[in-house]
């Protein structure tokens, strides 16, 4: 068992102690080592100096059982984080021709010459387990000092994410014992937090406060439930509180796995084998935008009318020039004109409307900032929604399409 179930996380590079990197790595393991019971004590960013490095791995080595150190494994004069680890344990390094033949071997693959520089990269400390890197040239190191252990692991996410599902995961399963920690998650939508607490508050009782997360943001909702033990036990309790939470939150849960809303409508969509447009007008596109995040989302998407002004509402989606002058811009009817306008004239089985005042000027006492109307409409008719939203225009906008969103989440449920 991991010494006291506690880990500590350094992350190398002076680039993070500036303005426009940030340190990622951290979060991918705390996910980790929380799913295997283990407490995360301690992060620190150090920059590109072996004294630094060395004090804080040597601190982190005494205070908790296991070490994750990123970053500094470059060929570079100043990734130095594995002459920095040997400093810290007190040991040698040696150059291992097996490592400096595996990196030349994979620059070969891509009809390149191996820098001379790149050999630094086959220097290796003393009593190190060597973890081959599949996705890039800096190989990790595992070593043991006394009842701790040290992983040495590249900065790069798409390098580490593989060493850390290659060879710490499966460390972990081992070391921690059959009895880790799971969590699953559940995304919710449509409820603030605060209905959302009085909901599910029967699953407290039930579960413990401690097994239930709620996690929120605007218009978005992560549930997160967490059991510990054995494998089979685990997963029963974590199927038991998943049923209850979904039977007590209802289609207000859109996922149960950690998934954007607009993949979740895509994939309903492309299950349904239809297609939808939108008419945009305060959002300027964004949902649009969301829908074609996803790979193979021309399968379902058609197309976007981004239309601001009036003129473009009457010229590209057909909104009648006398709604315009009867009820403004900002109206239901007009929402409604442009859902129905663009799933006429782009010809798809679903269109949204959107037309509000995202702020921060713009706003009247009859229509303050944070008016925004959003119409759905379909073969069955146009479903309407009067949304009054809280914020900036940043969340203002970001609380319409994750709204629009749901709303044809919604409809694509109903038979």
């Amino acid at each position: 068992m991991i010494r006291a179930m506690q880990a500590s996380f350094l992350a190398v590079g002076t680039e993070l102690l500036g303005t426009d990197r940030l340190d990622t790595n951290s979060l991918t393991l705390t996910a980790l080592l929380a799913r295997f019971g283990i407490e995360m004590r301690r992060k620190a960013v150090v920059g590109d100096s072996v004294q630094d490095i060395a004090r804080e791995i040597r601190s982190m080595l005494d205070a908790t059982g296991l070490v994750v150190v990123s970053g500094g494994l470059g060929p570079t004069s100043d990734d130095v984080t594995r002459q920095a680890a040997a400093v810290a344990l007190g040991r040698g390094m040696h150059h291992d021709p097996a490592v400096e033949e595996d990196i030349a071997e994979k620059f070969r693959r891509f009809g390149r010459t191996m820098a001379e520089v790149n050999k630094r990269q086959a220097q290796v400390v003393d009593g190190a387990e060597v973890l081959e890197n599949r996705r890039g040239t800096a190989p990790g190191l595992r070593l043991e000092e006394g009842e701790s252990t040290l992983f040495l692991l590249p900065g790069v996410p798409r390098e580490i994410d593989g060493l850390i599902t290659h060879y710490l995961e499966p460390w972990l399963r081992q070391t921690a014992g059959a009895e880790s920690r799971e969590t699953w998650v559940l995304k919710v939508v449509g409820i603030g937090e605060s209905d959302l607490e009085q909901i599910i508050a029967p699953a407290y009782e039930e579960f413990s406060r401690e097994a239930i997360t709620v996690l929120s943001k605007p218009s978005d909702i992560t549930l997160r439930i967490t059991a510990q033990g054995e494998e089979a036990a685990r997963r029963e309790r974590l199927e038991a509180m998943r049923r209850r939470l979904v039977e007590l939150a209802g289609k207000a849960v859109y996922s149960l796995e950690d998934e954007d809303l607009e993949t979740v409508v895509g994939r309903m969509l492309a299950e349904a084998g239809a297609t939808v447009a939108t008419a945009e007008s305060c959002t300027g596109g964004l949902v649009a935008e969301r829908l074609t995040r996803i790979a193979g989302s021309s399968d379902y998407f058609q197309g976007s009318l981004v239309v601001y002004s009036n003129r473009l509402k009457q010229l590209l989606a057909g909104v009648p020039e006398e709604l315009l002058e009867r009820y403004g811009a900002v109206s239901e009817e007009v929402a409604r004109a442009l859902a129905e306008g663009a799933r006429e004239r782009l010809g798809t089985t679903w269109a949204l409307g959107i037309t509000g005042v995202a702020g921060p000027g713009g706003g009247t006492e009859e229509k303050p900032v944070g008016t925004v109307h959003v119409a759905v409409a379909g073969a069955a008719g146009t479903h309407h929604r009067l949304l009054r939203l809280p914020g900036d225009r940043r969340r203002i906008r970001w609380q319409t399409s994750q709204l629009a969103l749901e709303m044809l989440r919604r409809r694509l449920l109903e038979p």
